[in-house]
């Protein structure tokens, strides 16, 4: 069974897949297209900053566990 992604790497993960789709809609043809990938860009930012708050978490937890 294959080990699940770390956050880091999901993090970056994320933000290669926010830089590619910003430069998609920069490069796009088509309105609608474009709108498509900066939508794609502003989820993968999303989902980013969630994971940045996920390692935060584990962080503090893993400052409270070597605290005790």
């Amino acid at each position: 069974m294959p080990e699940d992604p770390t956050t880091q790497e999901l993090r970056v993960e994320q933000l290669k897949r926010e830089l590619e789709e910003k430069e998609r809609a920069e490069k796009a043809d088509l309105p609608d297209e474009s709108d498509t990938h900066d939508r794609r860009a502003m989820k993968a930012e999303y989902l980013r900053a969630k994971l940045e708050q996920r390692a935060e978490s584990e962080r503090a937890v893993d400052d409270d566990d070597a605290g005790n």
